[in-house]
C-alpha cells in the first residue's frame, strides 16, 4: 500500500478562462500533519475541494491509497475515510451540537429509506449508538457538557469550530482535511486549536492536511508545508526551509509582514 493516504497528481482546475490550480502535485504522508499555505486566491480551497470530490479536476488524478478517486462523489470519498471541515462553518444552526455530530455519523450507519420509514428495532439501536458516539466526540473536542444539547446558533464561534471537527471525526476518517481551522479565533484559541490538532493526530492515528493563515500555527505543528501562489506550487518542504525560501517570502510571508 502507498505510504501516502491521499495524493494529487498534476491536478489542474479551470473555471472558464481562469486556471485556479495549475498542475499541482501534493501528497499527505501517513501519520503527518501537513499544511497548505499561500495568499488569498492561491488555489488552496479549490485544491481541497478536488481532494474531497466537490470539484472534479480538469486534468490530473486524485488517489486515496492506490484507489483512483478522481471522479468519485463527496459521499463516496467520505465513506472511504476522508473527512473535512470548511473555512466558513457549515453547521445546521437550529439543530443541537449533538444532532449536528450525529449527521456526521450517518455515513457509517446502515439504515436507509426502508429503515427510516418502518423503523425496525436495529434502526433505533443504531440511532442510540450514534447519539452516544456524538456525545463522546463532543467531549473529545472539549465542548462543555451543558452545551451538547444547545443549538449551534447559540454557541460561540470557537465552540462551533469544535462541533464541526467533532462531526468530521464521527465518520471514522483516516484522513482529515481542515480548511482555515483557526479563522476568527483569538491567539489563545488558536494555540489551543493547534495543540488539539496534534492530539487528534496522535490519539486517532490520523493523517491531517490543513489550510492555515496563522503562520505561528503552521510552523508549530506542521511536519511539511506546501506553498501555492496563483494556482502553482512554488515551494514544499519542512517548515524551517519553506520559511527561508525567497519565492515564499516574496509571494506570501513578506507580503503578510508588509
Amino acid at each position: 500500500m502507498s505510504d501516502a493516504p491521499i495524493r494529487a497528481e498534476k491536478v489542474t482546475k479551470v473555471f472558464g478562462g481562469l486556471t485556479a490550480v495549475d498542475g499541482v502535485d501534493l501528497e499527505l504522508r501517513r501519520g503527518e500533519v501537513a499544511a497548505v499555505i499561500g495568499p488569498n486566491g492561491a488555489g488552496k480551497t479549490t485544491l481541497f475541494n478536488m481532494l474531497t470530490g466537490l470539484y472534479r479536476p480538469t486534468s490530473g488524478r486524485i488517489r486515496l491509497g492506490e484507489r483512483d478517486i478522481t471522479r468519485a462523489r463527496p459521499d463516496q470519498i467520505t465513506a472511504l475515510g476522508v473527512a473535512r471541515t470548511f473555512q466558513n462553518i457549515r453547521l445546521f444552526p437550529t439543530m443541537t451540537a449533538r444532532q449536528n455530530v450525529m449527521i456526521g455519523r450517518h455515513s457509517r450507519m446502515k439504515a436507509g429509506v426502508f429503515g427510516s420509514i418502518f423503523r425496525p428495532p436495529w434502526v433505533n439501536r443504531e440511532e442510540r449508538e450514534a447519539e452516544e458516539r456524538a456525545g463522546e466526540e463532543l467531549k473529545f473536542v472539549g465542548l462543555k457538557a451543558d452545551l451538547l444539547d444547545r443549538t449551534t446558533a447559540s454557541l460561540s464561534y470557537g465552540d462551533q469550530r469544535r462541533v464541526e471537527i467533532a462531526r468530521a471525526l464521527a465518520s471514522d476518517p483516516h484522513v482529515l482535511l481542515l480548511d482555515e481551522p483557526t479563522a476568527g479565533m483569538d491567539p489563545r484559541e488558536s494555540a489551543e486549536l493547534a495543540g488539539f490538532v496534534l492530539k487528534v493526530r496522535d490519539e486517532r492515528k490520523l493523517s491531517i492536511l490543513l489550510i492555515e493563515h496563522d503562520m505561528k500555527v503552521v510552523m508549530g505543528i506542521s511536519d511539511r508545508v506546501t506553498v501555492l501562489d496563483h494556482g502553482e506550487l512554488i515551494a514544499e518542504g519542512d517548515p524551517a526551509a519553506v520559511r527561508q525560501d525567497p519565492k515564499v517570502i516574496e509571494a506570501y510571508l513578506g507580503r503578510s509582514a508588509a
